[in-house]
C-alpha cells in the first residue's frame, strides 16, 4: 500500500469515527440485510421484522402493487408480498429506503444540494438497469443499486463537513456552459485529503455492504481499475453516470467530460452507437421519475 493511498484511507477513518449519524445505517435496514444473508431465514422471519417498521411496510406493498411488475389483483399482505418479491428484492428495497435518507439537507451552494444528487443518482440507477436488462448482463437488482449509491461519499463529506465540501465544489464551479473547469477528485484531496470515491468505498465497508459496492464507489471514475470480479458493474455504472450528466441541467460537478472510454465499453460489448439508439428510451424513463423500488 503506497502513502498515498494509506493517508488517504486514514482521512476516511477518521470521517467515518466522526459521523456516528451516517457510519450506521439503521438497525432494522441492518435485521433485513442479516436475515436474507442468512439461509436458513424464512419469509415468516423477514415479516416480523418489517413488521415493527410501518413506513417499511407501506412502501413494499405500494412496489409490490405497481406496474413495475404487473402482478394481477392487490397485494394487501406483507407476507405475501416477501413471497412475490422474494428476499434479496425486499432486502433492496429496505437498502434504497434507508439511502434516500440520507440524501436530506438545504442547497449548499447554487451549484449544489443534496436534492440534486439524489436525483441525479437516481438516474445514474435508472440507466444501469435498462442497460443491464437490455445487454443482458445478470447484474439484476445490483445494478440499480449500485447506481443509486455510487456517489454515497459526497453525501458523508457534506456531513463531515459541509465548509470542506462547499470550497471544493467553489474550486470546481461550473463554467457558462456547466462544465467542471477543474478536476474535482484532485480538488477533495487537497481539501480533505481524499476523494469522494475513497469515502465512499470506506462507507460500504463500515456498512458490511458486498465488496461490489465497494468497488462501484470506489472505482466509478476509473473502473478498469477495480478489481476484476466487479469490473463489469463499476464500468456499467461509470457509462450510467456520463449518460445522466447529459440530461439537461443536472449534476455532473465530478465530471469534467461525459466521454466514455473505449476500453469501458468494450468490458460491457457496448458501442457508441448502441447508446445513442437507447438514449431516448433511458432519457424518458428518468423524467418518468423513480423507478418503484425507490420511490
Amino acid at each position: 500500500m503506497s502513502i498515498d493511498t494509506a493517508a488517504r484511507e486514514q482521512k476516511v477513518r477518521e470521517a467515518l469515527s466522526e459521523i456516528s449519524h451516517i457510519a450506521t445505517l439503521p438497525e432494522i435496514t441492518m435485521q433485513i440485510i442479516n436475515l436474507v444473508e442468512d439461509a436458513s431465514s424464512t419469509a415468516q422471519d423477514l415479516q416480523e421484522v418489517i413488521s415493527n417498521d410501518p413506513a417499511l411496510s407501506s412502501r413494499i406493498l405500494k412496489v409490490v402493487n405497481s406496474s413495475f411488475y404487473g402482478l394481477p389483483g392487490q397485494v394487501g399482505s406483507i407476507n405475501r408480498a416477501i413471497v412475490m418479491l422474494g428476499l434479496n428484492a425486499v432486502k433492496n428495497i429496505a437498502i434504497a429506503a434507508s439511502l434516500a435518507k440520507l440524501f436530506r439537507g438545504g442547497d449548499l451552494t447554487p451549484q449544489f444540494s443534496a436534492k440534486m444528487l439524489w436525483s441525479h443518482c437516481n438516474a445514474v440507477a435508472i440507466t444501469c438497469k435498462i442497460f443491464n436488462d437490455k445487454l443482458r448482463l445478470g447484474l439484476g437488482d445490483e445494478a440499480y443499486l449500485s447506481g443509486l449509491m455510487h456517489d454515497i461519499g459526497i453525501m458523508l463529506e457534506m456531513q463531515f463537513d459541509r465548509n470542506q465540501l462547499i470550497d471544493s465544489i467553489s474550486r470546481t464551479g461550473p463554467d457558462a456552459e456547466g462544465v467542471p473547469a477543474n478536476d474535482m477528485l484532485s480538488i477533495e484531496v487537497s481539501v480533505f485529503g481524499a476523494t469522494h470515491e475513497d469515502f465512499g468505498k470506506g462507507l460500504c465497508e463500515q456498512w458490511k455492504f458486498p465488496a461490489s459496492f465497494a468497488a462501484v464507489c470506489g472505482y466509478h471514475h476509473d473502473p478498469l481499475n477495480a478489481p476484476e470480479e466487479h469490473r463489469t458493474l463499476a464500468c456499467l455504472v461509470c457509462v450510467a453516470d456520463r449518460l445522466a450528466a447529459r440530461m439537461g441541467d443536472c449534476y455532473r460537478l465530478d465530471l469534467a467530460s461525459t466521454e466514455i472510454a473505449p476500453e469501458v465499453l468494450e468490458v460491457l460489448g457496448l458501442s457508441e452507437a448502441r447508446i445513442e439508439e437507447l438514449f431516448e428510451e433511458i432519457a424518458e424513463a428518468v423524467c418518468e421519475g423513480e423507478l418503484p423500488m425507490a420511490a
